[in-house]
């Protein structure tokens, strides 16, 4: 039998809307920043630290999500990063000194947005899709986009008319009375929990019985192994992932983080660059809903290729920006880094998946995931040092471009298309 159509969306519709609000809860700190650095004076690398440390710390918790979600699944999972976010982001109202931030805004905001975010619902989303499966996982993500747009310029109104702390108290109790409920009733970690199977599949079949291999197997002795994280390790395929992970999502945050004050540094005005930043989520519902059904028919490795170029077109136009700030090319890198860039998350979980998927898959992930953690915690970290020591972002916007191209050539140097190949490679009989 297969998922009913209904079901499986359902799916997709509480991670939209999950990831709408946690991720947008870690994404608020660039709007935090500024205000933050200007009530305390602190150094900015000093402070966006927070963020990054934040990050490396609880990304070294990631192989226990992935072995908590392979125990106790998403319910579990995704209710442990509500408690770390909320109760970071209250925690972080009665800050005083930067090392009150890397305990509040830092590690938990941080580490419960790895359970509400991208790594927690790659985790299992795409265990319920296998035609559609970057369509399904872009359509999931493609919440972020969604809360950026609403939940972004919200808390700059709130920053401005009452302080970041208010802001901070209204986005944890947002993240209670809406996710707690919702995460209690619907999330599943597989199909087969409930006697069912992934859209695409024809036959019934173990989910951990890697002998049994649908028609889009290319590779059925490497589909065939029992995926431990052991013989994960010790295949290159892992490390090239691990490394488009690390260099793909430094330069992700790098831009992320530092946006806001950048373009206020360059003569925008603070409603400008809020819009800014909740429009590049904005313009990521078009390029995670396209790019995902886009992978299904050309391949996992094109696909993360265009986003890496996206990121790479955003942090050069951000250069050029400094001698000529526009709205047009203001217009033009928020598009290329929501309608590309943020094509990444579509295939984010769907190429570790096609190389490693089994029973094991949650701790493999989850130890993937120390790349990207370690990526996305370097990226704000490091561009807020090379401000404070060189006195700009040049630096650190052309590593960050260097980032990206070694990002698209890992992956195709993982080749999950010669694992399993996406519906649209498929040879027809």
């Amino acid at each position: 039998m297969r998922v009913p159509f209904f079901y499986g969306w359902i799916v997709v519709a509480v991670a939209f809307v999950t990831m709408g609000i946690g991720v947008n809860a870690r994404t608020a700190f660039s709007l935090l920043f500024p205000p933050i650095l200007d009530e305390f004076g602190w150094e900015r690398g000093l402070t966006a630290g927070a963020f990054s440390l934040g990050f490396l710390v609880s990304t070294l918790f990631a192989p226990l999500i992935g072995k908590l979600m392979d125990w106790r699944g998403p319910r579990a999972v995704i209710l442990l990063g509500v408690v770390l976010v909320a109760a970071g982001l209250a925690g972080a109202t009665r800050a005083r000194e930067p090392w009150h931030l890397y305990l509040t805004l830092g590690v938990p905001v941080a580490g419960g947005s790895l359970c509400l975010g991208y790594t927690g619902h790659a985790l299992f989303l795409p265990n319920w899709f296998v035609k559609r499966r970057g369509l399904a996982v872009g359509i999931a993500f493609s919440g972020v986009g969604v809360g950026s747009i609403v939940l972004l310029p919200w808390m700059q109104g709130l920053i401005a008319r009452a302080g970041w702390r208010e802001a901070c108290w209204a986005m944890a109790v947002l993240l209670v009375v809406v996710l707690v409920p919702l995460n209690l009733v619907f999330p599943r970690r597989r199909p087969e929990e409930m006697g069912l199977l992934p859209d695409g599949e024809h036959a019934p079949r173990d989910p951990g019985d890697a002998r049994a291999h649908p028609a889009n197997v290319v590779d059925p002795a490497w589909a065939s192994v029992d995926w431990t994280l052991a013989r994960a390790a010790s295949t290159g395929r892992f490390w090239w992932v691990f490394v488009g992970f690390v260099s793909g999502l430094f330069a992700w945050y790098a831009v992320q983080v530092h946006q806001t004050k950048y373009l206020l540094d360059i003569g925008f005005a603070p409603g400008e660059a809020a819009y800014a930043l909740g429009f590049v989520g904005f313009t990521g519902i078009v390029g995670q809903i396209a790019l995902g059904h886009l992978s299904d028919r050309v391949g996992r490795e094109w696909v993360w290729t265009l986003a890496s170029a996206g990121f790479a077109l955003c942090y050069a136009l951000l250069l050029l920006m400094r001698s000529r700030p526009t709205p047009a090319l203001l217009y033009l890198m928020v598009a290329s880094q929501g309608v590309l860039g943020y094509g990444l998350a579509s295939v984010y979980g769907a190429i570790p998946a096609e190389l490693f998927q089994g029973r094991h898959y949650g701790l493999i992930f989850g130890t993937l995931s120390l790349g990207s953690g370690a990526g996305a915690g370097l990226g704000p970290w490091a561009a807020g040092a090379l401000h404070d020591r060189t006195g700009s972002y040049v630096s650190a916007f052309w590593i960050a471009i260097g980032c990206c191209v070694v990002s698209a050539i890992a992956m195709w140097l993982a080749a999950p298309r010669k694992v399993r190949a996406v519906e649209g490679r498929i040879p027809r009989v």
